[in-house]
């Protein structure tokens, strides 16, 4: 279904607006980054274009899709959630704004320069996470909610791969934050995910029973993958190998229990299976990559543009609308835009294996990545730079 236009939609917008709840600038930001960053990035590969970049240009790359577009997705969606989980006042104006000016001058400094000392990039891009993990942790901590713990401890970990990234250019800390990342999505999509599409069955009168959440289950995924991590960084290959797999079925497990396809006809809903999906995928390709020798940006990109960069879209489509007071309906075009993420994140994974030649490759997925998050832009500036719908603050 799509949105009906609200009188919300016809308030004017205001950059103070964007300020008044983390998600907002927080998913404008990231939005506007990814579409600058990787045509960027395509540019400087190709030799079009040359910035005075703080590290080489595949690094940069990594960095910015790892700590720079996921971070501010994980900014924006944890401290909105956090307020509601702890009843907590929400971070917003002048906290909010240093918070999001230390993310921006990270970026800035990445792609422009080249010439200023290390630890002042390494330093500033270091500071994001520990901030953000302080705004939620005091809260969760004074809430005394230990189900939250995880969620700390795998950003502190994600941190961790953060450091050795940026202070060593060792590709194997990036693969680690990716499985970082992937934990992310175990803990949170494994939340969202059943108990979203549990809830839409119930309003139908369909089976919400079918759906089913296994806590020991949970937990087994999410502590392969930390297992996973540490062999990946010590350098353990079978042994990766052997968790990953593991890990792999896990997910698929939960998938199944999830029951998605019994939410098909729910664009909101289908884009957070589909998205999830990509994760046994990814951790099978990074099996194949340890002990068969199959390409490792396979298994990468599986997990950076399948994963990540999918399910961050459908969880930012739900939660820009949920939380600024509006139906549950998406604008128009965007179905399109779910379609397009998955097809580049598909024809990603294929240039990576050579399937598909890389050129035409490289070429159409970014296309459908700029048209995916193109898309986004557009529907839901506005939606994020204005009041919410009903009334009430943030």
């Amino acid at each position: 279904m799509q949105a009906i236009p609200t009188s919300a939609d016809q308030a004017p917008a205001s950059v103070s607006q964007l300020f008044s709840y983390p998600f907002r600038i927080f998913f404008l930001s990231m939005t506007v980054l990814t579409l600058v960053a990787i045509p960027v990035w395509v540019l400087e590969v190709t030799g079009v274009l040359q910035l005075p970049l703080a590290m080489p240009a595949l690094f940069w790359h990594q960095h910015e899709m790892l700590f720079g577009f996921l971070s501010a997705a994980i900014a924006g969606f944890l401290l909105t959630a956090v307020c509601v989980w702890t009843q907590t006042e929400r971070t917003h104006g002048l906290p909010l704004a240093l918070l999001w000016g230390v993310w921006l001058a990270g970026r800035l400094l990445l792609a422009l320069g080249g010439n200023l000392p290390d630890w002042i990039v390494q330093g500033v891009n270091l500071a994001f996470l520990p901030l953000v993990m302080i705004d939620a942790g005091w809260r969760v901590w004074h809430a005394r909610q230990k189900r939250q713990a995880m969620i700390m401890v795998v950003l502190g970990l994600l941190w961790l791969m953060q450091i050795g990234f940026v202070t060593r250019l060792d590709m194997s800390f990036s693969y680690g934050a990716l499985i970082m990342a992937l934990a992310l999505i175990s803990i949170i999509g494994g939340r969202i995910t059943p108990a979203f599409t549990a809830g839409w069955l119930r309003q139908r009168g369909g089976n919400a029973e079918a759906v089913k959440m296994i806590p020991g289950l949970d937990m087994a995924a999410l502590f392969s993958m930390i297992l996973l991590m540490a062999s990946l960084v010590t350098g353990w290959k079978t042994l990766a190998a052997v968790i990953a797999v593991v890990a792999a079925a896990l997910m698929l497990v939960r998938l199944y229990n999830w029951k998605g396809w019994l939410a098909r006809s729910e664009p909101l809903l289908w884009i957070l299976h589909l998205s999830i999906l990509w994760v046994p995928v990814a951790l099978l390709l990074l099996a194949g990559s340890l002990v068969a020798d199959w390409p490792s940006n396979a298994w990468s990109h599986a997990a950076g543009a399948g994963a990540v960069g999918c399910l961050i879209l459908g969880v930012i489509a739900r939660v820009s609308l949920g939380h600024t007071g509006r139906p549950l309906k998406l604008p128009k075009g965007m179905v399109l835009a779910f379609v397009a993420i998955q097809l580049a994140a598909v024809i990603r994974v294929l240039t990576a294996l050579s399937i598909i030649p890389w050129h035409p490759g490289i070429g159409t997925s970014t296309l459908l990545w700029m048209i995916a998050y193109g898309l986004f832009l557009v529907r839901y500036a506005g939606v994020l730079a204005r009041p919410r719908a009903d009334g009430r603050e943030g």
